[in-house]
């Protein structure tokens, strides 16, 4: 089983297009010792060929302070049908500066696809001290790191 950088799932050469069989599959995985990508389902085992990451973040949601009880933060809207806070110390630039974050209580990399970065992009400002580029979350400007994690 394959799935591409935008997050479609194949078999075989062949797109997987039953939606609750997908997420059965995004339920079901996890890592092995070597970082490799499968999934654990009863008592079978199948790896998981990813171009990139499993994961792909589809919507980035801003909620402003006014609107969470005094608390800015991000939804994230994931692939497998989930949403999540943004740990905004996660995110990243990996190659092609393609924007990354973690997921999942930190157990996953997720990419985030076009229409999510530029959601999210929007928010991110240049630090005119360091010349960094940070995303500023309840007064906290937290870094997006120019390297792969």
């Amino acid at each position: 089983m394959y799935v591409n950088k935008e997050g479609e799932w194949f078999h075989r050469g062949t797109p997987l297009v039953h939606r609750g069989l997908i997420q059965l599959f995004y339920q079901c995985l996890d890592t092995d010792a070597q970082g490799c990508y499968i999934i654990k389902l009863r008592h079978q085992m199948c790896r998981l060929d990813v171009e990139d990451t499993p994961f792909v973040v589809v919507r980035t949601d801003h909620i402003p302070p006014e609107k969470n009880r005094g608390r800015e933060t991000f939804v994230l809207h994931i692939i497998d049908g989930t949403k999540e806070e943004l740990d905004p110390a996660s995110l990243h630039v990996g190659p092609n500066n393609v924007l990354y974050c973690q997921i999942k209580t930190g157990r996953f990399k997720a990419r985030l696809n076009r229409s999510a970065y530029y959601q999210l992009a929007s928010h991110i400002r240049e630090d005119r001290e360091t010349g960094r580029y940070v995303l500023p979350v309840n007064d906290t400007p937290h870094p997006v790191s120019g390297t792969d994690k």
